[in-house]
């Protein structure tokens, strides 16, 4: 059994939803070592999230973003932590929902995924830095 652990640094991103699968492989390269197992991508922050689903369409992100933005939605007279701004406390709750990590198959030193899957950044802030991932690999060796 291989354990495999790194972290990394995605470039700011404007607030919404973005393919970052690619980004994630490049950045742990020692993936390639990994002929079956398992890579959790878990975010270092409470404001963004990960999620898997449509790698082809830009309007399944766009509309990602819509319907949360509909489904929680700023500045709402019960929010009480709002120092940080009206998209602090809605970016809060939508991470949760989503979550914080995505768990995938690796086979032959890459994610095993469905033909139309890649790894969503779901960014909730208007103004993000770069956010923090640790990647966590583990399996049989290749």
């Amino acid at each position: 059994m291989k354990w495999i652990q790194k972290e990394t640094t995605l470039r700011p991103r404007s607030r919404g939803f973005h393919l970052v699968t690619r980004e994630v492989v490049e950045a742990l390269s020692e993936l390639a070592e990994i002929r079956t197992g398992m890579l959790q991508v878990f975010i270092l922050h409470t404001s963004a999230s990960l999620t898997l689903n449509e790698n082809a369409s830009p309007d399944v992100r766009a509309d990602f973003e819509s319907h949360f933005n509909e489904f929680v939605p700023e500045n709402q007279p019960y929010y009480r932590h709002t120092l940080e701004g009206p998209d602090d406390m809605p970016a809060h709750i939508k991470a949760s929902l989503l979550g914080p990590s995505v768990l995938m198959p690796v086979r032959d030193g890459a994610p095993a995924l469905g033909t139309w899957q890649g790894l969503y950044l779901c960014e909730h802030r208007n103004h993000a830095g770069g956010r923090r991932l640790m990647l966590t690999a583990w399996g049989e060796s290749a």
